[in-house]
């Protein structure tokens, strides 16, 4: 996947008026690499090693502040890692603006599948989708498999955002999101009508199916 040149802080300094948009986020990797407990810790500021399996995906949202004047509304679904629900992921990163995929440092297999989750993402998904890849679990390094210069060279190869994260202590958690939210590209500012301007909603038209609400830390 190639760089992405522009992004939502480059367009919101151009923009002569506070602007609010809503972007739509997926979470991707193997079961027990610690997807949920990533959102969690960004939505709720909140963690719990001890979580269910998530069944079909989990939705979370959150607004963050681009700059001073605009704000981004996340809309973040979490989805299920295990095999069975693998078939379900094109209805989650459908339409999506952004996506987060997560390994397991410390399970080298995660990292592969992981890889596997980037190429059917740049395949399958939104042409400009923005894809970050998170190494999870920095609490553990004294247990890793996968090391930070392996992840970093692999998502400079890909195109991609690239954060080792750690949703136990927070460690790069917020970051990440905030990077991710700043380089998705805005779209341009409807021209106004004689009526006024008119709002700008990302959402608008787009649908899902309700998933389970469980968290987990798969």
């Amino acid at each position: 996947m190639a760089e992405h040149q522009s992004g939502a802080g480059s367009a919101a300094q151009k923009s002569g008026r506070p602007r609010k948009l809503v972007f739509k986020v997926v979470l991707l990797g193997e079961s027990a690499v610690g997807k949920s407990s990533i959102v969690t810790r960004f939505t709720r500021d909140e963690f719990n090693q001890y979580k269910e399996s998530t069944i079909g995906a989990a939705f979370l949202t959150k607004e963050i502040a681009i700059d001073a004047s605009n704000t981004v509304n996340l809309n973040i679904w979490d989805t299920a890692g295990q095999e069975r629900y693998k078939s379900l992921a094109p209805m989650y990163y459908r339409n999506a603006e952004a996506a987060v995929v997560v390994y397991d440092i410390t399970q080298a297999a995660s990292f592969e599948r992981a890889k596997s989750w980037i190429k059917e993402l740049q395949r399958q998904a939104e042409p400009n989708i923005i894809i970050a890849l998170a190494g999870n679990k920095t609490d553990l390094a004294d247990r890793r498999t996968v090391s930070k210069e392996e992840g970093a060279a692999y998502a400079a190869t890909a195109g991609l955002l690239f954060f080792e994260t750690s949703a136990q202590s927070g460690e790069n958690v917020g970051e990440l999101f905030v990077s991710l939210a700043k380089k998705i590209p805005w779209p341009a500012e409807p021209v106004a009508s004689a009526a006024g301007a008119q709002s700008v909603n990302l959402a608008a038209g787009r649908s899902g199916n309700a998933a389970a609400q469980n968290d987990c830390a798969c």
